[in-house]
């Protein structure tokens, strides 16, 4: 994977991106994981940035947990990306569908559409987003383990705004 290496502020990206075009059937989930794993490991090796195993398990269950959702809600293809950006890993994922996920109330007897409640749960801070034609989540999780540990107040950005643009920050 070719780079350039530039700040390390919170707005500016390492390297080169991943970005991927997935269509198909299930697979796409299981490999969309693969590329997740590969991209950190190879800017892990490529640029020294400190990865822990937390992160690279987060990012994972997190990239599975939205493509499964883009792949089960919204036709046709779906598109990932991955960034880093200062000390966090920005997964991106992009599909057709118009309406904005919601992530519902608990329920223990629900089964199954936990999805976007989980990606709250493990990331730093989520965002979902209107485009022209159909949406992105974005979630962002940290690369390194931090002191106050996982999903406290301490490590999580706070509250949930929501504008006229279509926008809405959750974390």
């Amino acid at each position: 994977m070719g780079s350039v290496t530039v700040s390390q502020d919170d707005t500016t990206p390492y390297g080169r991106p991943l970005r991927v075009a997935l269509d198909g059937d299930g697979t796409v989930i299981a490999k969309a994981r693969r590329l997740a794993a590969g991209f950190l490991t190879q800017m892990q090796a490529d640029h020294g940035l400190p990865v822990s195993q937390r992160a690279l398990d987060v990012t994972r269950l997190v990239v599975s947990e939205l493509v499964t959702n883009a792949h089960k809600y919204a036709p046709g293809p779906i598109l990932l990306s991955l960034c880093v950006i200062g000390a966090a890993v920005e997964v991106q994922v992009w599909d057709s569908g118009p309406a904005l996920p919601v992530a519902r109330a608990a329920d223990a007897d629900r089964v199954g559409q936990h999805g976007l409640e989980i990606v709250m749960a493990v990331a730093q801070s989520v965002e979902t987003r209107r485009d022209p034609v159909g949406k992105r989540v974005t979630a962002r999780i940290a690369l390194s383990d931090l002191p106050g540990g996982p999903s406290t107040p301490e490590t999580r950005t706070g509250g949930r705004a929501t504008g006229s643009s279509g926008v809405s920050s959750i974390g």
